[in-house]
């Protein structure tokens, strides 16, 4: 193992909880951790007999870390890889708010997906979750993700973090995911220690009071920020929560955390600000740090008119595309150009007003077109949780499920002719259309496993 920076060691002994002899051994240990988060609406039991994380129920540890791209239900969204330690948004957000009422919340840093997914767990069916990535390539990362956690209250947008100042005090929650010098991730990607430097760290902290202060002004009064980073440095943690007590006027937030759980909370120098401390010698996760803050004051949103960017469906279009669906109130279906989408009613409108502000990649469920007089449907809704049982549908085994997921050909047969879901476990992997001489793949070719997995087509 590369050996650690030593002055960031030495700025870690002014933290407590930093203790130098185990922090360097755990860096030096070769396992490594695996950690993932069940989605909540489509339940498993795979897991159930591992050790849970503590500081979330939905969290569990693995004994090893198998290949999750041959497993059909990492496809159909039923568990998210995610690092245990960033899985404490949850407590966070449990502990300052009401997750039963209707929330808008911005997930500002959101690729690949972990929080985003995590917050859709969460909140309400009338809460609206902005998925936001700047980087144009990693955003159908952050899009495929949310797809697959079948969800309607969430849309995903490309933009710079100064976009969302046009929007003053919309957001009832903001998460910053802040982009860091990732020393957190040494354990794991231990390749990056020799690529870390104080000139890097310095560079990350300006870079991220650059993206805080962007995007403060769309938190409203007594909103919640949550900002985090995967870094032991103190100026990209505790120095950033007294820029934040200093320049932007918020007011910092405490976290009940029982003494078990190892994690270590700390304050900042100027203003006492608390902020809690992952140390891989002390809790089971990677290095990471966490701290809340709530507004003191700010902009008072107002409802600008709203473009019309959306159109309602015909009666003729309606009729093709209950059986499909489990649609209830207040959910509706809309139109952009072909494309029918489905939403909560009310986030409709706000898709409308967000638009003008923002570059929207993904909005809701996508349902399908209607060409002529059928319906095709769309990848999205295989995958959503809004399918009515009554589609057609054939269960897969898990060698057949492989191959759909190859995109290759399927040697099925059903009942009917024209569109069927395949599921594997009871889970949509995505549509096949039944012809009379052939077996039709509609899963989309960006989706399709690329890796060589002979070895599981058994």
């Amino acid at each position: 193992m590369n050996q650690l920076p030593s002055s960031l060691l030495a700025s870690l002994t002014l933290f407590p909880g930093f203790e130098p002899e185990k922090f360097i051994a755990a860096h030096a240990e070769s396992e490594k951790l695996t950690s993932l988060r069940m989605n909540p609406f489509k339940p498993i039991d795979s897991y159930n007999n591992y050790e849970k994380v503590k500081w979330n129920p939905s969290g569990y540890y693995l004994p090893e870390r198998p290949s999750f791209i041959t497993d059909p239900l990492f496809h159909a969204g039923c568990y998210y890889v995610q690092e245990a330690s960033s899985m404490f948004l949850e407590q966070v957000l449990k502990s300052h708010l009401d997750l039963s009422k209707p929330l808008k919340v911005l997930d500002l840093c959101a690729a690949p997906g972990g929080k985003s997914t995590l917050l859709t767990s969460l909140i309400s069916d009338d809460s609206l979750l902005v998925a936001n990535e700047v980087i144009k390539t990693r955003v159908h990362v952050l899009a495929e993700n949310l797809s697959k956690w079948g969800r309607a209250n969430v849309i995903a947008t490309n933009s710079d973090p100064k976009h969302f100042a046009s929007l003053p005090g919309y957001f009832d929650v903001i998460v910053v995911d802040a982009p860091c010098s990732g020393s957190g991730l040494f354990r794991k990607q231990p390749e990056a220690i020799g690529e870390w430097s104080e000139e890097a760290v310095n560079k990350c902290s300006q870079r991220q009071e650059r993206i805080l202060a962007d995007v403060l002004p769309a938190l409203k009064e007594n909103g919640l920020l949550i900002y985090s980073t995967c870094s032991y440095s103190s100026e990209e943690n505790e120095a950033i929560c007294d820029w934040l007590c200093e320049h932007e006027a918020l007011t910092s937030q405490s976290c009940p955390v029982p003494e078990d759980w190892g994690i270590e909370e700390t304050l900042s120098i100027q203003h006492k600000a608390k902020g809690y401390r992952f140390y891989p010698h002390k809790v089971k996760g990677e290095g990471f740090f966490m701290a809340c803050f709530t507004k003191k004051a700010s902009a008072e949103y107002r409802l600008k008119p709203s473009k019309n960017t959306v159109t309602r469906l015909s009666k003729q279009e309606s009729a093709l595309i209950p059986a499909w669906l489990k649609l209830d109130k207040p959910y509706e279906l809309f139109k952009q150009g072909e494309n029918i989408y489905l939403m909560h009613s009310a986030h409709i409108d706000e898709l409308q007003r967000l638009s003008g502000h923002l570059y929207i990649k993904k909005s809701g469920v996508e349902v399908g077109q209607i060409k002529g007089k059928d319906f095709i449907p769309h990848h999205q809704l295989a995958l959503s949780t809004y399918l009515s049982a009554e589609v057609p549908s054939i269960s897969l085994d898990k060698t057949q499920a492989l191959q759909f997921l190859k995109k290759e050909d399927l040697k099925i047969t059903a009942p009917e002719n024209g569109f069927h879901l395949v599921k594997f476990q009871g889970y949509g992997l995505g549509w096949v259309k039944i012809l009379p001489n052939r077996v039709n793949n509609y899963l989309p070719k960006e989706w399709r496993i690329l890796k060589n997995i002979e070895e599981y087509l058994v």
